[in-house]
């Protein structure tokens, strides 16, 4: 079977070896090449054609988001960010992801020979997905559009109902790209997406900034309220739970389920026990099979479940999961997500406008 070859693209020499050994040591993928910056890349992506890049964010000559820009709109392909754990470094990230990255991975510490074989594992799983995701071309304008829904005044949403996502790769920009549509009146949304700790507040911070609800990293213990989303910290699983009439969340540093900490699973499952038909689920792109039984019990309480399409996923994997176990009642496109869940909350949406 042929292997995945990867180019590494960083400044670091240290860091360009170890990544090599990460990913030399895998089975199913080999280096080909290594670069320690942009340019020599640019040319051993020419000669080498490789099935997928690492790719350094901060690098002399030209940075690593500019050589993504560029490469992106020439000659796309799969691409892996290796980012610093700094506020501005999951910023950069952020926009990498937006430009067409599809995931990213912390920088390995130079300490981290304990943990190897776990960082080596994250790696070549996000190496794997990327050898077969999505890729599309970068568009000139091609941002989300701020375009938000309204709630008819005659059609007002109960406060009980809410809506509850899960996601992992290619699920930062989905979770943006539905989030951003939605009006501030809309139900309290909980959030639970595979990201590591130190970029998940960053990542609220920077949806709390292009939404028009507001957007949380969850702290544990807050009143669930309308227009407001809570996304769950990378350290921690999020919960559901009830406390009088009120929804309120609850953070769990349990052992990870599906080898993930914060679990989709997790949450859809807390959410079937305490708001049963109030909810309705949310299953976007995403490698694995976390939150197919969450939704699954999700649906046997009576919530309804929609899952992004195959068309508009980075990887299918987890909506195919969640489709096959017949935990969904509506497969969406992207596009079309926030708008089908406000239908299935108020029967009817108005056209969408721009605010």
């Amino acid at each position: 079977m042929k292997k995945i070859s990867v180019l590494v693209i960083d400044d670091s020499a240290l860091i360009r070896k170890l990544l090599a050994e990460i990913i030399n040591s895998q089975p199913d993928m080999e280096v080909i090449g290594a670069a320690p910056d942009p340019l020599v890349a640019r040319e051993m992506i020419r000669t080498l054609n490789p099935d997928v890049l690492t790719l350094d964010v901060e690098m002399p000559k030209m940075d690593g988001l500019e050589f993504l820009e560029k490469l992106m709109r020439l000659r796309p392909m799969p691409v892996v960010m290796v980012s610093t754990l700094t506020e501005c470094g999951s910023e950069t990230t952020f926009r990498a992801l937006e430009l067409g990255a599809i995931d990213f991975v912390a920088k390995p510490r130079m300490d981290i020979r304990h943990g190897l074989e776990a960082y080596g594992n994250e790696i070549a799983g996000k190496i794997r997905a990327a050898s077969t995701a999505r890729i599309r071309r970068l568009e000139p304008g091609g941002a989300a559009s701020g375009r938000v829904l309204q709630i008819p005044r005659h059609h007002g949403i109960s406060t009980e109902k809410l809506i509850i996502i899960g996601a992992s790769t290619g699920g930062t920009e989905a979770i943006k790209d539905v989030l951003i549509h939605l009006p501030p009146d809309c139900p309290g949304i909980l959030i639970a997406q595979h990201m590591p700790e130190g970029f998940t507040r960053s990542f609220a911070e920077r949806l709390d900034r292009l939404c028009k609800i507001r957007v949380t990293e969850s702290e544990g213990g807050e009143r669930v309220l309308p227009g407001h989303a809570y996304i769950a910290p990378g350290h921690s699983h999020l919960l559901l739970k009830k406390s009088g009439a009120n929804y309120v969340t609850e953070l769990s540093q349990a052992d990870p389920v599906n080898r993930h900490r914060p679990s989709v699973d997790v949450l859809f499952q807390s959410a079937a026990q305490c708001a049963g038909k109030n909810a309705v689920g949310v299953i976007l792109t995403g490698m694995g099979k976390d939150g197919a039984a969450g939704m699954l019990a999700m649906h046997h309480a009576g919530a309804y479940n929609l899952a992004q399409d195959e068309a508009s996923c980075v990887v299918f994997g987890m909506p195919r999961e969640a489709i096959t176990v017949g935990a969904t009642d509506e497969v969406v496109p992207l596009q079309d997500m926030a708008s089908h869940i406000l239908a299935r909350l108020t029967g009817t949406v108005r056209q969408a406008v721009r605010i």
